[in-house]
């Protein structure tokens, strides 16, 4: 089967909610798009708010510390924040805890820790957690609920941990803003956000805070089956290497890799680009992928957006590559984008109370101001209803 990049990219727009704004909300729109960056707390607002039928600038807090449904954690690509659904979060720990990046000597190095401290700090870690959520309680039974400050913060944590391993060398490493020595954790499934405290972010154990948490992740081959089907249902056709790009950053074990397309191939059917490139797609959308239109619209997304970074950088069909420094700056930042016919036109930024574009091809103006218009009452809405986001913070 032959398909135009045209037609992946507006297959792609619809498929993650752009195209009709219909979205149910944060869960669901987490979910369709394999999680939404929250390393900038109003990227992500705006991520999902533009992508909602009916955008609510209170309802990832509500999703977060209310009913639990979403989390906030380190995961995809070394460790970015991401917020993921509560009951998907396994799966992604499974997957990402193939790569053990944290016990090799170059990491190691860089951090500053030896093999016996990293070790020290992983078995500390979530003993710490496990001993303030009640151990022996589950997040059904509400332990949670009745300690009224569930987690810990940053500062506590370290303090508990020096304590318990008698290493005060770990002090200055632990309180890092980044959180490195915390990240593998996070893939473990040992580590999550918890509610703010004060204006604070805090540490908590999914294993009492996320509902319904297995008493062990799933094995590795069923999980990342499942996320190699969730992301070729958002980002696809894609191959192994455009998978391993999204979610590890390139470094995935090939043979994990390997296997897991294998394992899915009797879902899959090889499509024809007409670059000639060719793309595995899940066999249940070839009709609906065929029969997609290419996209005239024009659209404003926010920066980290996942239509973006679940593709390669190098992908010409949909980032230029005169735009591409633009749109991926230094130290990991990803422009707002201007998208028309589902290919990046330029980039945009709110700039005195308004929105000023910066264009690298031409994009029909009425569309376009329409576009504009849209994202101002978005950004107008969400920073009148949720100026302080709970659960903003690195």
């Amino acid at each position: 089967m032959k398909v135009t990049w045209a037609q992946i990219l507006a297959w792609r727009l619809s498929r993650q909610f752009v195209s009709a704004a219909d979205g149910g909300g944060a869960v669901e729109v987490a979910r369709r798009l394999c999680g939404v960056q929250a390393q900038v707390a109003s990227s992500a607002r705006l991520a999902v708010a533009v992508r909602s039928a009916r955008p609510d600038a209170s309802e990832i807090d509500r999703a977060l510390w209310g009913d639990r449904t979403l989390v906030k954690t380190w995961l995809m690509r070394g460790g970015t924040l991401h917020l993921v659904p509560g009951d998907q979060l396994a799966d992604y720990c499974s997957a990402l805890s193939t790569l053990r990046f944290w016990e090799k000597g170059a990491w190691l190095r860089g951090q500053g820790v030896t093999a016996g401290e990293i070790a020290a700090i992983m078995a500390a870690v979530p003993a710490v957690l496990n001993e303030r959520a009640a151990p022996g309680e589950s997040a059904a039974s509400g332990a949670q609920a009745a300690l009224g400050e569930p987690g810990l913060t940053r500062e506590e944590l370290v303090d508990a941990v020096v304590a318990r391993t008698g290493d005060a060398h770990l002090r200055e490493a632990l309180g890092s803003g980044w959180g490195a020595l915390l990240k593998p954790l996070s893939r473990l499934g040992e580590l999550c956000y918890g509610p703010p405290r004060t204006g604070k972010v805090t540490f908590t154990t999914p294993r009492a805070w996320v509902p319904g948490w297995p008493g062990a992740l799933p094995p590795q081959e069923e999980a990342g089956v499942r996320l190699v089907r969730a992301f070729l249902g958002a980002h696809g056709p894609a191959t192994p290497q455009m998978f391993d790009a999204w979610l590890f950053g390139g470094t995935a074990p090939k043979a994990v890799l390997k296997g897991w397309f294998r394992e899915l191939a009797p879902e899959l059917t090889e499509v024809e680009t007409d670059d000639g490139a060719t793309l595995p797609a899940l066999t249940s959308h070839l009709d609906d992928l065929a029969a997609t239109e290419p996209s005239q619209a024009v659209h404003l997304l926010p920066g980290f957006d996942q239509y973006i970074l679940g593709a390669p950088r190098n992908l010409a069909p949909l980032l230029p590559p005169e735009l591409k420094p633009r749109v991926s700056r230094q130290a990991g930042w990803i422009s707002p984008v201007v998208v028309h016919e589902g290919r990046v036109a330029g980039v945009w930024e709110a700039k005195g109370g308004d929105i000023v574009t910066d264009l690298a091809a031409p994009v029909p103006r009425a569309p376009l101001d329409e576009a504009i218009a849209r994202m101002r009452g978005l950004l107008d809405a969400l920073s009148a209803e949720g100026r302080q986001a709970s659960w903003s913070g690195a």
